[in-house]
């Protein structure tokens, strides 16, 4: 009887385990059931320098089959320009129309109504930003140059007024945080004087007119010195490397957003300017020189180098790999869209695909904050090339990661990968290049649809490593995924 009972017993826990198993199985199996939705990032208003309302834009965006739109209108636009020693009194400012200038309330407030209208478009408001520049050259010389003043950061992830107005950028308003880094040799030296002057003034003649002629002297030294200014850094100290820019990421970092390089690669940073030149050279090495960004725009109007397989975005994703950095680097796709048919975009050409659970903001910044989203490039009103899988499994642990995404592994990575395109004729040669840490791994060329199931005879424990793709078709769309991780196992 206890034998029967046993062996009772023994069937329960088994059958119970199985079931548990399924469970977990299905549970595993669910977490991957992303449904893509498409957005676009770096959408400029007529709030700042677009050419189109917000109205306008959300109406195009639903026609071109569009869920969700980034607002990335410009946080300050300003250049300064004065003569020294009173170059914060005797100056030239020219100010365009932005985010603080209007009002960062009046901005949240335009997007919050927009979104209450159009409750079927997702609507996330942020800010582009330079936050630096410096001058180079002379006025009176004729070669005055500004430079970097279009190294740009997109800012993703701010809701509340008060983020935008303390934001540590160049000619942002008034602060009070950077006076002690702010207190220069020239502030002192301009309190000395007053005081010396206002002691001269107490005495008569000659002596008293000098004190006045030295106050009058110091307060000028001393409103031009003044260390209650929105940024540490100023436009006079010349060239300041990766410093200003990881202040700001920093900044933004505490406040809940993110920060994504945009186009560093541009090529459009060296031109005339009215009486004055502008220079910004192409900016690739800021990802590595920076820390603890979210991500880089891997594709947008210009040619790109930095995805190519070995270049600085894989030596920023190995420095994760080999626990140099805190955190992946993720790539999106820029829009960069100021008016539709502007430089021969429209609206759509540069969309950022979506793995999400469902359609909402939260899930949407997660998945841009996750990695869950790859890159693609198309040409409206023609199709878009569709990454319908990419993922990565270990058949040893029955585990599976999608983009942004990792899995333990005990065996070879299998990885599969399925690719179409929203053309309904389809029957399209695609080219695609699956890159394995950095390294060119296979490349596959076939029509589309097009489905792949390659096996990596890959294994070293211990070891983190990723997988990465990326496409091109004959008729130059494009796509880019973000980087799955494989962490090997004993």
């Amino acid at each position: 009887m206890r034998s029967h009972n046993k062996k009772f017993a023994f069937i329960l826990t088994v059958a119970f385990l199985g079931l548990l198993a399924e469970g977990v199985a299905r549970a595993d199996e669910n977490i991957h059931e992303y449904i893509q939705v498409s957005g676009l990032i770096d959408i400029r208003t007529d709030f700042s320098d677009g050419a189109h309302t917000l109205e306008y834009l959300i109406k195009l965006a639903k026609k071109r089959g569009i869920d969700v739109l980034f607002i990335n209108d410009h946080d300050r636009k300003v250049l300064e320009y004065g003569i020294r020693p009173f170059q914060n009194i005797l100056k030239k400012r020219v100010e365009e129309p932005s985010i603080n200038k209007k009002g960062a309330k009046n901005y949240l407030n335009m997007v919050k109504a927009a979104s209450k209208k159009h409750p079927d478009l997702i609507l996330i408001p942020g800010a582009e930003s330079a936050p630096f520049y410096y001058w180079r050259g002379s006025y009176f010389k004729k070669n005055l140059t500004v430079c970097d003043w279009e190294r740009h950061l997109l800012i993703i992830g701010l809701d509340e007024p008060k983020d935008y107005k303390e934001l540590p950028i160049l000619h942002n308003g008034y602060s009070t945080k950077y006076i002690l880094a702010l207190m220069s040799v020239g502030f002192f030296l301009s309190i000395a004087l007053l005081i010396l002057g206002l002691f001269m003034i107490k005495w008569k003649g000659i002596i008293r007119y000098s004190g006045v002629a030295i106050s009058v002297l110091a307060l000028l030294l001393l409103i031009n010195n003044h260390p209650f200014k929105s940024s540490p850094y100023s436009q006079y100290q010349g060239y300041q490397e990766i410093s200003p820019y990881q202040f700001l990421i920093d900044y933004v970092n505490s406040r809940g957003g993110m920060v994504f390089w945009n186009h560093p690669e541009t090529r459009s940073g060296k031109a005339k300017l009215g009486p004055i030149f502008k220079d910004t050279p192409p900016y690739p090495q800021v990802l590595l020189e920076s820390t603890n960004y979210t991500g880089f725009a891997s594709l947008y109007g210009d040619s790109i180098t930095i995805t190519e397989p070995g270049n600085i975005w894989d030596k920023v994703l190995t420095e994760y790999c080999s626990g140099q950095r805190a955190n992946p680097v993720w790539g999106i796709s820029s829009a960069d869209f100021h008016k539709e048919g502007g430089a021969g975009e429209k609206l759509g050409n540069f969309t950022t695909f979506f793995l999400v659970k469902s359609k909402s903001k939260k899930e949407i910044l997660d998945a841009l904050r996750e990695g869950r989203m790859y890159a693609c490039r198309g040409y409206v009103p023609s199709p878009k090339l569709v990454l319908d899988d990419f993922s990565i499994s270990d058949s040893k642990t029955s585990q599976k990661a999608v983009m942004g995404e990792e899995i333990l592994s005990k065996g070879y990575p299998s990885i599969i990968i399925s690719i179409s395109t929203t053309d309904p004729e389809e029957g399209n040669s695609v080219t695609v290049r699956l890159i394995r840490s950095g390294n060119l791994l296979e490349t596959f060329s076939a029509e589309t649809p097009l489905s792949i199931s390659f096996k990596d005879d890959f294994f070293e424990a211990g070891k983190r490593i990723y997988y990465r793709l990326d496409a091109v078709d004959t008729r130059g769309r494009k796509l880019a995924s973000n980087p799955i991780f494989v962490k090997f196992q004993q």
